[in-house]
């Protein structure tokens, strides 16, 4: 796979701001499809039915699709500003759509768009971040009197342990970057004189942030 590493986020998360009596309302959601961002824009707009503007942008890894739509404000006031936001914070699989109720007093085109990228940046800011990685699992088993020397090599493979288990003898589970896998594996080998068992699962995208 070997495929580069992206950035996300997790879930999805929210957050809101006043200017000058308009109410703008960030939300931000993981999504891997044009459907999932389209459900998303529309559960939002059944939310906020009486909303102003519901104004959106999405970024899709997938064959690197981006929308982005105004929503009825001034062109390049909001759609744009929001997509900006996702692009410079370097996320993929995101849908942001900014809900507006206008406050009666206008912002004019420089207040719109510093608005409602401050919307996009706070949901940003709200939500978990995930850095995907490509990785491969494994499991690897030794002695006890080996443990020491094995979690001092880790570090140096940039690995995410994720479990531990001490029985009758020591299993570390961890996710290793695709590209230092091999490595990896001959320095454990190497370092345990081959009296280690390691086991590598299917490659795939992990969360190492």
């Amino acid at each position: 796979m070997n495929a580069p590493d992206y950035q996300t986020i997790k879930g999805s998360a929210e957050a809101s701001f006043t200017e000058k009596k308009s109410e703008f309302i960030g939300y931000i959601r993981h999504v891997e499809t044009d459907e999932e961002a389209v459900a998303f824009i529309n559960e939002i707009r059944g939310v906020h039915r009486k909303a102003t503007h519901n104004v959106y942008a999405y970024i899709l890894r997938n064959g690197s699709v981006t929308r982005y739509s105004d929503d009825g404000e001034p062109q390049g006031t909001a759609g744009v500003p929001v997509f900006e936001v996702l692009r410079k914070e370097g996320l993929t699989d995101v849908c942001c759509v900014v809900t507006r109720y206008f406050g009666g007093i206008l912002l004019g085109g420089g207040g719109l768009v510093r608005a409602y990228s401050h919307s996009a940046k706070i949901a940003i800011d709200a939500a978990e971040p995930m850095i995907m990685r490509s990785c491969y699992p494994f499991e690897i088993t030794a002695d006890y009197n080996l443990y020491g020397k094995l979690t001092n090599i880790l570090p140096e493979f940039e690995v995410k342990i994720t479990d531990t288990r001490f029985a009758d003898n020591v299993t570390i589970s961890l996710l290793c970057r695709s590209s230092l896998a091999d490595a990896l594996t001959e320095k454990l080998i190497d370092t345990a004189n081959g009296r280690i068992t390691v086991q590598k699962g299917e490659e795939s995208f992990e969360n190492f942030a």
